[in-house]
Parts: C-alpha cells; structure tokens; sequence
C-alpha cells in the first residue's frame, strides 16, 4: 500500500528537504504542500491524504488548530506532528488536538521514514525525546477531570491495568513482558480499550488516563 503525505511547513527549504527524504521510500507518495495552517486545511480536503506531516509555529493558522480542523472532516488524515519545539504545552496540546505523533525535525531520515509508515498502520509514537515526563509535567498544572471518562467502567480489572501501562509509555512488547503474556493478546486488550472508550488511537488513551487521574504525575502505578 502507498501512503499519501501532505507536507505543511511555512519555510520552503524544508518541505523540500522533506519531499527528497519522503521520495526515497516507493512506499511513500507526497501528494501536496502548504505553506500555512489555512493551506494545509484546504490541501488535506482537497488532496484526501493518508498522512500530514504538519508542523506547529505556521502563519494564518497555526499547526495545532490546522489539525483540529483536518480531524474534523470525514475520513480525516492522521497527523504527524514535526518542530523545533519540544516545549510541554507543545506536546499535550497536540495530542489533545488529536494528532497520532509527534517528532522533532532534527529526527534522522528513516526514523522520519518509519514514522510515516508506524502512523499510516493506524499506531502513534512520539519522540524518544518526548517522554511521559513531559506530559506529566503539564497534567501537574491541570487536575484531572471530575469523573471517570465515558465508557471507563466498562474496561476489565486486566484492561484498566494495561490502559495504565499505556499510559506509562510502555509498548505492546514491554507490557507482555511485564505482565507475562503474549504480545497478540496485548494488542487485543489495547483495542478493546480503545473501541470501549472510543478512541482513535493509543495516544487518546494516554491523554484519557492522565485526564481522568487513572494515571497521576510520580506514582508508579495506576491509580484505582
């Protein structure tokens, strides 16, 4: 399967730098650019991308209304954040605006390579240099919400155990390991989760957790 790719970036050298990097991979069709928030909302309409590598500081519209707006559209992209910026509320509020990742440009070519094809297989990533200390240390300045998220009952003592280790940062391999179970019926938990919550992907779930105090900055498990 070819991935479509829409590249939005203000500065004309690196949508090129990335075009030459995305074109070196048969896999990988770039289908438009946009120079701006406003342009990249139109292009995603217009172009029907898999994935838009979008970045955050753009001038009209910036990267994270840009994607609001994208996700709001039927058969919307998955967005693929990329920045200078590796500042907390850059990150929280990308993924709250419900992009899948989150890179900085500084990655190297085939992890950017990797990136577009873990995101277009329906997973999310983020940054190796974008870790849980980030998110947590925004949530330390934003209580959890009152309440448990829509559908949070329904999860299994077993499934509100994995939701946490997700939360953690933790892969599908790394919580098999930890919990002594094969990496399959990991995945199989993870997409119960999601499709109970409704949620798009595993970086919904990490934001729900630490929302709803599931998961609280420090503590070293769940909270029940």
């Amino acid at each position: 399967m070819t991935v479509s790719v829409l590249i939005a970036d203000d500065q004309v050298l690196v949508r090129t730098g990335f075009r030459m990097i995305l074109e070196t991979d048969p896999g990988i069709r770039v289908v438009a650019e946009a120079g701006d928030g406003a342009q990249a909302v139109d292009a995603g309409k217009r172009a029907r991308p898999d994935i838009v590598l979008m970045d955050i500081r753009m001038p009209v519209l910036d990267g994270l209304e840009a994607t609001r707006r994208l996700l709001a559209i039927s058969r919307p992209p998955r967005v693929l954040i990329l920045t200078t910026f590796d500042l907390d509320e850059y990150v929280f509020d990308a993924l709250v605006a419900g992009a899948s990742g989150f890179l900085l440009k500084d990655v190297a070519p085939e992890q950017l390579l990797d990136a577009i094809h873990t995101i277009a297989h329906g997973e999310s990533l983020l940054a190796p240099s974008i870790t849980r200390r980030l998110i947590e240390a925004y949530v330390r300045d934003h209580p959890p919400a009152v309440g448990p998220a829509p559908g949070l009952e329904q999860l299994t003592t077993r499934e509100h155990e994995i939701l946490g280790l997700v939360a953690r940062g933790l892969s599908n391999a790394e919580i098999a390991e930890q919990l002594v179970l094969s990496p399959l019926t990991v995945k199989t938990h993870v997409a119960r989760i999601l499709d109970k919550l409704n949620l798009r992907d595993r970086i919904q779930a990490v934001v729900v957790a630490y929302e709803t105090g599931i998961v609280r900055p420090g503590s070293k498990q769940p909270h029940r």
